[in-house]
Order: structure tokens, then C-alpha cells, then sequence
């Protein structure tokens, strides 16, 4: 039990550093979350700190779900656990990272959405999964133009691709595919939850669409 303690709690605070909050105060000297739609996320920071700080912002949040899993790895091997228990410490990684990027505690429980975050835990946890929920989510996006169309609709993907393969997960696999499913489905509700606002524009016809034009 000690161990599934250790690794939700370190990953939880590896999520709670905001690049998106640290690189607009330190590079662009404006709190991201100020400004623009006020979440503390890539897609703000394109809009009110241009392409340079998004992609550098991205990148960071993708690397925080890397590192949390990489822990989970590190406890694995140092405890000598069996691919199961392995299996269920990087999921709890990939949960407690997501939730950390979303209520940060090093910036007020204020952060972002988690999506580049939940991407980077995903292409770890199973690489073939998180490159069909990747691509999927970029041709909606350029097709649609709004970042929240294909992040919702890539976040329950991941779940049902859950459902209907056991093979190349990072750790597991067959011992723990129903694990997998229920982690699936626990990642997909934190990124409905988390764009419920962008739900209800969706159904309103009025999300914001996305623009690499910097807003003034």
C-alpha cells in the first residue's frame, strides 16, 4: 500500500508544476490564467502568448506524464513487483499526474485541463493506443478547429481501444487488461469533467475556435 501512496503522491505534485503559469509569468510577464479564457493550459497560452510558449508549454506538460510513469517504473523495479501490481502503479501514475495538472497544489488547485498530460501517460502507458488517439484528435481539431472536439472525443477513445486489445501496454497487458479498461474509463471522465464548460458551448454552437494568431 506504501508504495501505491508514494507513487500517486510524487505524481501528483510532478503534475501540480504549471509550465503553463511558470513560462507566461517568467517569459511573457502575465499570469496565463488572466487572461484569455483563464485556464492554465496550451491552448490559452497559443491564444495569449503565441506559438513559441504553447509548444514549449506542451511539450512540458506531455514530459510531466512521462515522468510520473517512469516513477511508477522506478517503484516497480525497486520493489521487485509482478507485472499486475506494476501495471496498477503506473495507472494510478497516469491519474494522480492528471489530477495534479488540474488542481496544482503548488498554484492555488488552479491549473488546466490535463490533456497533454493524460497524452503523455497514454503513449507511455500503450504506445500503439496513444498514437490512434493522437492522430484521431488532430484530424478533428483541424477539421473542426476546436481543441476541446478532439480532446473529448480522443479521451473516450482511449477506453473503448482499451476494450478490444491486451498487447503492447508498457507493463501488463493480458494480467491486468480489465485494470486497463477501468483506467481507461477513469482518465476519459477526468477530461469530460475537466472541458464540461467547453461541453456546454459545444452544445451551444458557441466554442472558441482555435486561432494561432496571438490575442491582444
Amino acid at each position: 500500500m506504501i508504495n501505491y501512496i508514494v507513487v500517486a503522491v510524487v505524481s501528483y505534485l510532478i503534475g501540480s508544476i504549471n509550465f503553463s503559469v511558470i513560462f507566461t509569468k517568467k517569459l511573457a510577464g502575465f499570469d496565463v490564467r488572466e487572461k484569455g479564457s483563464g485556464n492554465a493550459g496550451t491552448t490559452n497560452v497559443l491564444r495569449t502568448a503565441g506559438k513559441g510558449l504553447a509548444l514549449l508549454t506542451l511539450i512540458c506538460d506531455i514530459l510531466k506524464g512521462v515522468a510520473a510513469v517512469l516513477v511508477a517504473l522506478l517503484v516497480k523495479k525497486m520493489i521487485e513487483a509482478d507485472e499486475f501490481t506494476g501495471a496498477i502503479l503506473v495507472q494510478i501514475a497516469g491519474v494522480f499526474v492528471v489530477l495534479g495538472h488540474t488542481f496544482p497544489i503548488f498554484f492555488k488547485f488552479k491549473g488546466g485541463k490535463g490533456v497533454a498530460t493524460a497524452l503523455g501517460v497514454i503513449l507511455m502507458v500503450n504506445w500503439e493506443i496513444g498514437l490512434i488517439c493522437l492522430v484521431f484528435a488532430l484530424i478533428l481539431m483541424i477539421l473542426s478547429r476546436m481543441v476541446s472536439l478532439g480532446s473529448l472525443a480522443a479521451a473516450i477513445l482511449f477506453p473503448i481501444l482499451c476494450m478490444f486489445t491486451d498487447v503492447h501496454y508498457l507493463v501488463g497487458g493480458k494480467e491486468a487488461h480489465f485494470a486497463y479498461i477501468i483506467f481507461g474509463i477513469i482518465m476519459a471522465v477526468l477530461v469530460v469533467f475537466n472541458h464540461r464548460e467547453n461541453i456546454k458551448r459545444l452544445a451551444e454552437g458557441t466554442e472558441n475556435k482555435i486561432s494561432f494568431k496571438k490575442e491582444k
